[in-house]
């Protein structure tokens, strides 16, 4: 005969308390597994203080950054400013957090027109197949395969340097990686059987696509965006360091960093290209740390 176990009712056993979170949400276990990622974290507050710095920077420090004044020419920092002043007596901080803004407008506008037109793109691929994702493949192929420094210039050689058309040359050329990113994501979708079964009662393809597939690949596209976004910038440093970027007077940190062109401001004046240089460098690093952090919350199979 099995004895019976004894249970003293006079001290009930109370289930250990544990850290398991409230929250079991796909969006909330994203947000958690980003919190965790330091660097991610790091990466974000770093990039939220320097939108801060040029959003409100120019603001308190009322110095106008295109002011020529030939008495301030190349002066070190303290004498002719915080962070001293340029080849036409402007003042290098002012200039710093002005052109801040256009780098950045530059590269969140172009990263955003690149994303929209890569998840259009690459959800309607990836949805339909067949023919229509054998031409748009081949189309993405051949966008990748264009040099878009080359591109760009030949665009401003032809139309001419502006801000919008920086914005939308890069913007246009930037969308493959996005639309890797939806394709790849909604083929995999497609074969749910939350999408078969609307399809299996009659919804229409427009209906699936936008109430179904777009917002399941919004999050990892948000992934592919903050890597253009730093492409962009990069790219934007580039095309204004060799004069095809905004066209002066207008401050941008790559159209700041010109002024290393020059080997005597390299080697003895550091402070007219250091500031932009290392900021274009904080950004992208930033940037970066920031999108690892999303990718790996998104999907924490590719988690290192």
């Amino acid at each position: 005969m099995t004895a019976v176990p004894h249970t003293d009712l006079t001290n009930p056993v109370v289930p250990a308390v544990t850290d398991e979170p409230r929250d079991l949400t796909p969006r909330g276990m994203a947000w958690r597994r980003f919190r965790s990622n330091r660097m991610a974290v790091v990466g974000l507050v770093i990039l939220g203080l320097l939108v801060l710095a040029v959003l409100v920077g120019p603001l308190l420090y009322r110095v106008d950054p295109n002011a020529v004044d030939p008495l301030n020419y190349r002066k070190p920092p303290g004498v002719g400013g915080p962070l001293g002043s340029d080849s036409a007596g402007r003042d290098v901080l002012a200039r710093l957090l002005v052109g801040g803004r256009i780098s950045l407008t530059i590269g969140l506008c172009s990263a955003a027109i690149a994303t929209a037109i890569g998840i259009v793109l690459g959800v309607v691929s990836g949805y339909f197949r067949g023919r229509v994702d054998g031409v748009l493949t081949r189309a993405a192929e051949v966008f990748q395969t264009f040099p878009t420094l080359i591109i760009i210039i030949v665009i401003v050689a032809l139309v001419g340097s502006s801000l919008p058309v920086l914005i939308l040359g890069l913007g246009l050329l930037q969308w493959t990686q996005a639309y890797r990113v939806s394709r790849s994501v909604t083929m995999g979708l497609r074969e749910q059987d939350s999408v078969l079964a609307i399809d299996g009662l009659g919804g229409s393809s427009g209906y699936i696509l936008r109430k179904h597939l777009v917002p399941a690949v919004l999050p990892h596209a948000t992934v592919a965006f903050t890597l253009l976004m730093a492409t962009v910038v990069m790219t934007e440093a580039g095309l204004s360091f060799l004069g095809l970027g905004v066209p002066p007077p207008t401050s941008s940190w790559g159209g700041m960093i010109t002024e290393a062109q020059q080997l005597t401001i390299l080697r003895s004046m550091p402070w007219m290209w250091a500031p932009p240089g290392i900021a274009i460098a904080v950004t992208i690093l930033a940037v970066n740390f920031v999108g690892d952090g999303l990718r790996d919350a998104v999907d924490p199979r590719q988690a290192r």
